[in-house]
């Protein structure tokens, strides 16, 4: 069973989430039948009026570099950005694993020079 992160305080299950949009989608379709019905036997007139001007037009797509800057600060957003705490943990981390490995290769570097010398 597949879990989804809806927001950060909600897990959807995938398969309850399927069956209620196919429960939906049934309804929808038994409902849409019976209007169809209905239509069938009335003749529908379609609004042929020319669109008001008091609608609004899109607004224009920002351009070029605008539109870059604009997108990288939404993606940016919504960045999960760690904390303090776990970037203490993260960089203790790091610094130890750097130590052992140079402590590793140093070590290995001397034995193959006391190796070559012939000790």
């Amino acid at each position: 069973m597949a879990k989804v992160v809806k927001s950060k305080r909600e897990i959807l299950d995938v398969d309850q989430e399927l069956e209620k949009l196919e429960e939906n989608g049934k309804k929808s379709k038994e409902k849409k039948t019976d209007s169809s019905k209905k239509d069938s036997k009335k003749e529908v007139k379609k609004d042929t009026s020319k669109k008001s001007k008091k609608e609004k037009k899109p607004k224009k797509a920002k351009k070029g570099i605008f539109k870059y800057f604009h997108e990288v600060r939404l993606e940016v957003s919504k960045v999960k950005w760690p904390s303090k705490k776990d970037m203490m943990k993260y960089s203790i981390a790091t610094l130890v694993f750097i130590l052992f490995f140079s402590a590793f290769f140093y070590l290995i570097d001397l034995l193959f020079a006391l190796l070559k010398t012939g000790v």
